[in-house]
C-alpha cells in the first residue's frame, strides 16, 4: 500500500487540490491530510478493536480500522465511507453490506512527530457503525481483536491511553460528546 495517493486538505478538511504519495504525508512535518478512524459495534454493545500492525504505534489497540480516503484517478476520490468500507474489507474481509447504520460522527486534527522522521498530520474523520458477522484479522494489518464492553472500552481508554493508538484516543473523544 506503499503507493497509494491521499488527499491533502486545510485544517477545516477542505480539500486544498493537492495529491501526494501516504509517505509524503508521513515524514518530517507531512502535511495535512484527510484519514478515517471507524468504530463498529456489535447489537450486544460490545465494540471491535484491533491489535493493529505499524511503524510507530505496533502491537497497541486500536479502534476498529483506520485508513485514507485514496485518490482514485480520473477526477475520482474516495468519501470517507468508501474508504471505511475499503478498509473494512481489507483488514477483516467485512463486506460493505453487512455494515449497518454507518454515519461520520465528526472530525478532528492530529499532529505529532516521531523518531526517524515519522509524523501524523490528519484530518481525521471517526466513523461508526453496526457489525454482527464473523471476524477474521488481515495478518498483514494486524495481530489479533477483541469485542469490549462499550462503557468498558471508554473507562479503559480513558484510564490507559497509552494502550490505544493515539486517534483512537482523539476520535472517542468525537464519540463521547
Amino acid at each position: 500500500m506503499a503507493d497509494q495517493i491521499i488527499l491533502t486538505c486545510d485544517d477545516e478538511g477542505n480539500f486544498s487540490g493537492g495529491y501526494i504519495p501516504k509517505e509524503e504525508g508521513h515524514t518530517g512535518s507531512g502535511k495535512r491530510h484527510l484519514a478515517i478512524a471507524v468504530l463498529l459495534f456489535n447489537k450486544a454493545g460490545e465494540v471491535l478493536l484491533q491489535k493493529r500492525k505499524h511503524r510507530i504505534f505496533n502491537d497497541i489497540w486500536d479502534v476498529t480500522g483506520a485508513t485514507h480516503p485514496l485518490h482514485l484517478g480520473d477526477g475520482k476520490d474516495e468519501t470517507f465511507e468508501e474508504a471505511t468500507l475499503r478498509c473494512l474489507k481489507r483488514e477483516y474481509n467485512i463486506n460493505p453490506e453487512e455494515v449497518k447504520d454507518l454515519k461520520n460522527l465528526g472530525t478532528f486534527n492530529y499532529f505529532a512527530s516521531y523518531e526517524d522522521g515519522l509524523c501524523e498530520n490528519e484530518h481525521c474523520a471517526m466513523l461508526v457503525g453496526e457489525y454482527n458477522g464473523e471476524v477474521k484479522v488481515n495478518p498483514e494489518v494486524g495481530y489479533g481483536y477483541k469485542w469490549m464492553e462499550k462503557d468498558e472500552f471508554l473507562k479503559d481508554i480513558k484510564e490507559n491511553p497509552q494502550n490505544y493508538s493515539p486517534w483512537a484516543v482523539e476520535g472517542i473523544k468525537i464519540y463521547i460528546r
